[in-house]
């Protein structure tokens, strides 16, 4: 497995293999009753100590979930050799319950249930064939329904050790592709700004020319009247820009004051209420208590305006948009409600992802300044919306003494 092998060094992994085949080897001449024998036994032992010391040291050079099955196959085949082969060693016994263990090394799921499958079918055919058939095996006989429970056990804890260790590493996996995203969505972001900063100098050359010919008396008035349209969607155009920029390249040494939460609200809700009246809409001020945050007033002024302006642009014609503040457990909250038409789970997701809107004509980067200008003082933003029922956002941030 590519993963496996490149997060282990290879030095590492060739100097573990070499201390395996080496313990292999002294238990295939040190001390074992058939040495010198050379029977079937020892052939097939000898064999296997050959075949799996081979697959080891091949698999750098062939990371396959084959190869990976090959090398199961292989060391279950030489731990149950080694069980039938010398029935007075107990601790052969501790060998076969911990061969869905090697599975773990490899991080291949389907692997580790093969083996886990196939050791316990193993397993139960082995204790099956001592009661019925051999007397060799005194430690297991003596206490058969212990060993089974042993056995169980220990499956048991090899699965949950399966488990933990499969959830951490989908979450570095997914840690460490989010990080590249955010690496790739740096880069692109750095060179977006330096692109839209360049643009917006011929946009204001332009948008200068058609103001000039705007008052020029030898056009016609339909003719100026294509300006005015062309120099609005050049505005657009500007916002748009000035609102990139804002996100790719936020101001860090903005001045922190204490914001008086009641009177930016009552200002920005009197800016806002010619904006309510084109839709019949009122922003109705329902509590709001004296209490104050630390922030810049400027950027807390403009988080507010976005939020009180998609809920007006939410509502139906002839609703209200009501706004109330007050202190909760240390937090001042803002509280903006409507009732229009609402947003799914997902949309709510979705929401201060740069380039999502729901609005026709609208680019998602002014819900994206909200977030950033709210992450930035330590603050939140959070949704509670039902599809054709309206919603409802609450704004958190840090109480503070005036």
């Amino acid at each position: 497995m590519k993963d496996f092998y490149t997060q282990l060094n290879k030095k590492l992994y060739y100097f573990t293999v070499v201390i395996v085949i080496a313990i292999m080897i002294i238990g295939l001449l040190m001390g074992n009753p058939r040495f010198g024998k050379f029977d079937a036994g020892y052939i097939f032992h000898t064999g296997l100590v050959i075949i799996l010391s081979a697959c080891l040291l091949l698999y750098p050079k062939y990371i396959t979930h084959v190869f990976r099955l090959i090398i199961i196959t292989a060391a279950s085949a030489y731990f149950y050799t080694l069980f039938f082969l010398y029935p007075d060693t107990w601790s052969t016994f501790i060998f076969l319950c911990f061969i869905p263990a090697i599975a773990i090394l490899f991080f291949d799921s389907k692997l580790f249930y093969f083996s886990l499958l196939l050791n316990s079918v193993a397993i139960m055919f082995t204790f099956g064939y001592i009661m019925l058939f051999d007397n060799g095996y005194p430690y297991i006989k003596q206490d058969l329904f212990g060993n089974v429970i042993n056995f169980i056990g220990s499956q048991v804890i090899i699965y949950f050790i399966f488990y933990l260790s499969q959830g951490r590493i989908k979450k570095q996996l997914l840690y460490y592709e989010q990080i590249q995203q955010a690496e790739r969505l740096k880069t692109t972001g750095q060179l977006a700004a330096a692109v839209a900063h360049e643009i917006r100098n011929p946009l204001t050359v332009v948008k200068g020319f058609l103001q000039l010919y705007q008052k020029d008396a030898r056009f016609s008035e339909d003719i100026k009247g294509n300006f005015t349209l062309l120099i609005d969607e050049l505005n657009i155009a500007e916002q748009v820009i000035t609102q990139f920029l804002s996100v790719a390249k936020p101001n860090k040494e903005t001045e922190i004051e204490t914001v008086n939460l009641k009177v930016v609200l009552q200002s920005v809700t009197d800016l806002l209420h010619s904006y309510g009246l084109l839709h019949d809409n009122k922003i109705e001020l329902i509590r709001v208590e004296d209490c104050y945050i630390a922030a810049n007033n400027i950027e807390f002024k403009q988080l507010l305006i976005n939020i009180i302006k998609n809920a007006i642009e939410a509502s139906k014609i002839g609703d209200s948009v009501f706004v109330s503040a007050g202190r909760n457990k240390g937090f001042v909250e803002i509280r903006v409600v409507d009732y229009g038409q609402g947003m799914s789970e997902a949309e709510i997701k979705s929401l201060g992802t740069p380039f999502y809107s729901l609005k026709s004509k609208g680019t998602g980067l002014g819900m994206m300044i909200c977030y950033n200008i709210a992450a930035k003082y330590n603050g939140t933003i959070d949704f509670e919306s039902t599809k054709g029922e309206g919603t409802t956002v609450t704004i958190r941030f840090p109480s503070k003494n005036s």
